[in-house]
């Protein structure tokens, strides 16, 4: 059986990604054949596979990363492919034909040997393999009624995916609108092969997690995590990619919620009595981690930092006991704020009705993002806003939510409570009578220079409850006794 697998990694059979396609051919048949003009022949699903990306106008090419929805269906490793689903209509079969580039014999001297045909169609265990400049041949055999493109604006960036141009398409019917909410809604439900490779890249994740924390300490640089966490994903898991940049904030460094980026490269010193909130995750065969820790610099949490960070720890194990198949993840993350709101209050920072404070918005002071996303293939998975699912809420603390769904069993999300203290809204909160009056200034201020705590699990629903895939110390204790055994090497 042919898989993907790197040195002792998790074997990813292609079964997966065959599986994927009967699945996805039966959404499609389920969700278009009422609304069909035709009742017999091939109604075909064409989608392009990524391109090589040139850095800017060299000829040095980013290393490649398939196209989610393309890894989705085939699985394949090469840039530069296309592949096709055709289905029988009338009786729902289905075939698999993937296309590959066809290169000149010189492509053996710069890229190693060619595989041929049969190499490929074995490899990734499709009915049938043809060359790209062959895709016209082929849907001239084909004779579709109609051809099914991708295309569609991803409700987390905002950008469209653009549909593929071929040869002969304006020999045939086209739609390229039907196609996109479909197979995202297919990629909401994980597979149980699909889980397998998740709760692999977690594991790996996690341990770098792990060896991360034991490592960093007064002294070290923010990106000497960073490092150590892609080397040991990289090296101990054989995950080439990382999921996102590597967020390793580090004091008020930890208050920014996308830190690493170009312009502040995790690039502080840490210090001595530092929070570091540290967001990382591996990435392999596509299906993405995102695991977040907040730990001291220092091995040890001081009480301020352990009054923040247990009210983010109880906000947390209030969804993860809570979350299941029929909840709203709307109420989650109200019920996770409060939950935050209600410990700050019984710490001192705030006063009042909780439930008052929680209508008025002051959750969103401490926790400008939404709970949690789905992840798969994608750190922010497709599947948030379709159609036919709730739409974003329109309050401001509701509004970063990055779906509104119900949960169902065999969803994968994150559960990502946090409690921030970033100025410009402090000073926004103060300003605001409707907010001011539930806060103590004193103690408020007080923390200005505090930073931030985030924990950030990856998870799968199920019916009765979640199935927590991030492995790693979460409790206060058991943090610092972790920090206790220290890793000193960086390899």
């Amino acid at each position: 059986m042919a898989a993907f697998q790197m040195g002792s990694g998790h074997a990813v059979p292609m079964s997966l990604f065959r599986n994927n396609r009967d699945r996805a051919g039966k959404a499609i048949l389920k969700e278009l054949l009422p609304g069909l003009k035709f009742d017999d022949g091939n109604l075909l699903v064409l989608l392009e596979g990524g391109k090589d990306q040139s850095l800017y106008n060299t000829d040095v090419d980013y290393v490649f990363r398939q196209e989610s929805y393309f890894q989705y269906l085939f699985g394949v490793k090469e840039p530069g492919c296309y592949g096709i689903l055709t289905i029988d209509v009338k009786t729902g079969a289905q075939k698999s034909v993937l296309f590959v580039p066809r290169f000149p014999d010189e492509y053996g001297t710069w890229m190693g040997e060619l595989l041929g045909l049969q190499e490929f169609k074995t490899m990734y265990e499709v009915d049938e393999l043809f060359y790209v400049d062959e895709i016209s041949v082929y849907l001239e055999g084909a004779s579709p009624k109609l051809i099914l493109t991708l295309s569609g604006t991803n409700s987390d960036s905002g950008l469209t995916l653009q549909p593929p141009d071929f040869a002969g398409k304006e020999k045939y019917v086209t739609d390229c609108d039907l196609l996109y909410p479909i197979l995202s809604e297919c990629r909401v439900i994980k597979s149980p092969e699909e889980i397998e490779v998740l709760r692999y890249v977690a594991k790996v994740s996690s341990d770098a997690h792990i060896k991360v924390m034991r490592f960093m300490r007064p002294g070290r640089m923010e990106f000497e995590g960073e490092s150590l966490f892609l080397h040991h994903a990289y090296s101990v898991g054989g995950c080439r990619h990382a999921s996102y940049t590597c967020i390793c904030g580090s004091g008020t460094n930890s208050s920014i919620l996308h830190y690493g980026h170009a312009g502040a490269p995790n690039s502080k010193p840490v210090q001595d009595g530092d929070l570091c909130l540290f967001d990382m995750g591996a990435n392999y065969c596509g299906y993405a981690a995102d695991i977040t820790c907040t730990f001291p610099a220092n091995g040890k949490f001081t009480d301020d930092q352990k009054f923040i960070y247990n009210a983010v720890l109880d906000a947390r194990n209030a969804v993860t006991e809570s979350a299941r198949d029929g909840v709203s993840w709307v109420d989650m993350h109200k019920l996770a704020g409060r939950v935050l709101l209600q410990r700050l209050k019984e710490g001192g920072m705030l006063k009042g009705d909780v439930e008052e404070m929680l209508e008025a918005g002051v959750s969103g002071v401490f926790q400008p993002h939404g709970l949690g996303h789905l992840i798969g293939l994608d750190v922010h998975d497709v599947g948030g806003y379709l159609p036919k699912e709730p739409k974003r809420p329109s309050e401001p603390w509701l509004s970063k939510l990055r779906f509104a769904r119900i949960l169902r069993a065999g969803m994968y999300v994150t559960i990502e409570p946090g409690c921030y203290f970033i100025n410009w809204l402090m000073d926004r909160a103060l300003a605001d009578p409707n907010i001011a009056k539930f806060i103590n200034v004193e103690m408020f201020n007080r923390f200005r220079n505090f930073g931030g705590v985030r924990i950030e699990d990856d998870v799968l629903i199920t019916k009765t409850g979640v199935e927590n895939f991030a492995i790693v110390p979460r409790t206060v204790e058991d943090i610092e006794a972790t920090m206790t055994c220290k890793y000193d090497s960086p390899v």
